[in-house]
């Protein structure tokens, strides 16, 4: 048998992935169901997670959970209704986060803007990984949790909130696949490049710094999320970063904001 056939096994493996109903987090929540796994499909909007399930090729396999993860009590709310939907979850995708705005540099952020960003991405993240594996280790059961975190989580981004709440996350990462490894859940993360999806609109001109000649897709994050995911292809991989950006990362393209005197 192939080793790339059947990656998940759709008896036992489950999935719940945040901001699923747009970008990369629908790319990937569509790419599991196409595999068979039970997913929770977790938005912030209903319309778009209906979207994304209406869109899915196998949509019977799609649990619709509508809520704002800046609260932890919506968090609570989102454990509760996979684990009645799904049992254990056994793979976990973060992948929510608010709009960024160019106009939120340093000098014009809000303390609301900033703390909801922190909020979704990181105490989010942790909040739901860690209810997860609470019950994984309990079951004695392996998982598998993927964070969406940035190219930025170490270069400047012009967008402080957004910068230090997605490193953040790329130590969680690491805290997380620490701790959790020897329960047989791994952690890792995914480092979207330039990815013209949920919300974020490139300049054109911006692929002439990308190696691969072009802006990617959220299409272009769903191989790889699934291959790191699935225990069969990745089950010695945990702590790791995957960068998925076309080669962006080998070129410094940003120049500091413009300020008003």
């Amino acid at each position: 048998m192939s080793l790339f056939n059947a990656p998940f096994d759709p008896a036992t493996d489950t999935a719940l992935v945040t901001g699923a109903g747009n970008g990369i987090g629908r790319a990937i929540a569509q790419a599991l169901v196409g595999e068979g796994v039970r997913t929770v499909f977790a938005d912030i909007s209903a319309e778009r997670v209906n979207a994304a399930i209406s869109a899915s090729e196998r949509p019977e396999r799609a649990v619709p959970w509508v809520g704002d993860l800046a609260g932890l009590e919506a968090c609570d709310a989102l454990l509760a209704a996979s684990h009645a939907a799904l049992g254990e979850v056994t793979h976990f995708v973060h992948s929510a986060s608010p709009p960024r705005r160019e106009a939120d540099h340093a000098l014009a952020v809000d303390r609301r803007t900033w703390a909801e960003m922190h909020a979704v991405n990181l105490d989010a993240g942790f909040h739901l990984a860690r209810g997860l594996a609470k019950r994984l280790i309990a079951a004695k059961r392996p998982g598998s949790f993927l964070f969406l975190t940035s190219l930025h989580a170490g270069t400047p981004r012009n967008l402080p909130h957004y910068s230090t709440a997605k490193a953040g996350m790329a130590m969680l990462v690491k805290e997380l696949a620490k701790t959790f490894g020897r329960h047989n859940i791994r952690v890792n993360a995914l480092v979207p490049g330039a990815i013209a999806a949920g919300g974020f609109v490139a300049d054109a001109s911006l692929a002439r710094h990308i190696p691969l000649g072009r802006l990617g897709e959220a299409k272009d994050l769903a191989p790889m999320a699934l291959s790191v995911l699935s225990n069969k292809l990745s089950g010695y991989v945990t702590g790791a970063a995957f960068v998925v950006d076309g080669g962006l990362s080998l070129t410094n393209w940003f120049e500091p904001p413009m300020l008003e005197e």
